[in-house]
């Protein structure tokens, strides 16, 4: 397994951890998120969804002509956030999800990550919607675009346009986390397309899939490699859900980074400038912020591994000397040792056989595929197949 590790100084030998629970106020019996919640240009989690600043996502009024309904409020941030650090600092070995990065700070970090010149997949997926829009519309004739982890929508722009030249699109069904962005996109859509309808639903797709409108046919667009961030069984366990609330007219794009040289893979997670390592130990500024945690933020330093047998990139935070963090909010005390890696996001690299094959294991038959020129990235057109009880489990 290669790893980079970004901070000065630091050189260390990992130990065994060792944790001291103090008790959890109010925590227990909710059940846990993953944290995948936002559409990413690969796996860091989201190009566009990450508009929540300083304490949390506070709701926006929807603006005239936007539909818009709420499964998630902002309260459930603060409850989830308790929740996913509790569970996540008391496991061996620890682990975050990567949803807490984003907060403003975090957003403007990752916006930054996806111009650098080491991380390629946001030029590379664009490349291929530039490429292949008017070629997804036509296999799909979709009257309706569902994006799930919507962000700004910048991306889609290019599939409305494509879909719209095509005659068919009616309506825009934007599906993400974060209320704040979903107005402010329904507000730039709805002066851009004033015959479209848009749709926009508040809510976390490993949860809230069940409350997709219907209607119509539907193109549901998942870009930007989030898949990427799940690990298998929940990576088919979603798709087998999404495969339940598609019909047969229904068609799913998929965005997935491909498997390459490690040495460039580990490279876009590591760059030359710090931008990346920054953003991995964000986390911790959001955790001390919001749950009144101490954590030293630098004394972790970002690493960021490749790991050939899960054929996934892995970033981690290495705690560079020991120290004990209090979390007020969780009346919770953990010891770091000199060492000791935090996980706080995986990002799955795959084959063009393999994707197919996931797909094919929830009830999905691959219709079109496409990749950059230089094969980087790929971008996959899927329609419903077998019953989703045939699917294996």
């Amino acid at each position: 397994m290669g790893c980079t590790t970004s901070m000065e100084g630091a050189t260390m030998t990992p130990r065994t951890p060792t944790t001291t629970p103090a008790g959890a106020a109010g925590t227990t019996g909710a059940d846990r998120t993953t944290g995948t919640n936002h559409t990413s240009d690969t796996n860091h989690t989201s190009d566009t969804n990450h508009t929540a600043s300083g304490g949390g996502t506070v709701a926006a009024a929807a603006p005239a002509g936007l539909t818009l309904d709420r499964h998630v409020d902002p309260a459930d941030r603060a409850v989830n956030l308790a929740r996913d650090v509790l569970t996540g600092l008391t496991a061996n070995p620890r682990e975050l999800p990567p949803k807490w990065f984003y907060d403003a700070t975090g957003g403007m970090l990752f916006d930054e990550i996806t111009r650098l010149p080491e991380y390629y997949p946001t030029r590379r997926e664009r490349a291929i919607l530039d490429g292949h829009a008017g070629a997804i519309a036509a296999a799909c004739a979709a009257d309706t675009l569902v994006e799930l982890g919507s962000g700004t929508s910048e991306k889609t722009r290019l599939l409305l346009e494509a879909l719209r030249a095509g005659g068919g699109l009616r309506r825009f069904v934007a599906f993400d986390v974060d209320e704040t962005t979903l107005a402010q996109a329904g507000r730039g859509l709805i002066t851009a397309y004033p015959d479209l309808a848009v749709h926009a639903v508040v809510g976390d797709f490993e949860r809230h899939l069940a409350h997709l409108p219907g209607g119509g046919r539907r193109l549901i667009a998942f870009l930007g490699g989030t898949i990427g961030n799940m690990r298998p069984a929940q990576r088919g366990a979603f798709l087998r859900a999404l495969r339940e609330q598609c019909g047969a007219t229904d068609a799913l794009l998929l965005g997935t980074d491909l498997v390459k040289d490690p040495d460039r893979l580990v490279a876009a997670y590591d760059d030359g400038a710090g931008v990346t390592a920054a953003f991995n130990r964000n986390v911790l500024t959001v955790i001390n912020r919001e749950l009144g945690a101490d954590f030293d933020i630098r004394g972790f330093a970002h690493v960021a591994c490749w790991n050939a047998a899960d054929s996934w990139i892995e970033m981690r935070l290495r705690a560079v000397r020991d120290q004990r963090v209090t979390i007020d909010s969780l009346a919770l005390e953990i010891e770091f040792e000199r060492g000791e890696d935090l996980l706080t996001e995986i990002s799955t690299k795959f084959t063009r056989d393999g994707i197919s094959a996931e797909l094919a294991d929830a009830g999905w038959a691959v219709a079109h595929q496409w990749t950059d020129p230089e094969g980087d990235f790929a971008v996959t057109l899927a329609t419903p197949s077998t019953s989703p009880s045939a699917a294996p489990v």
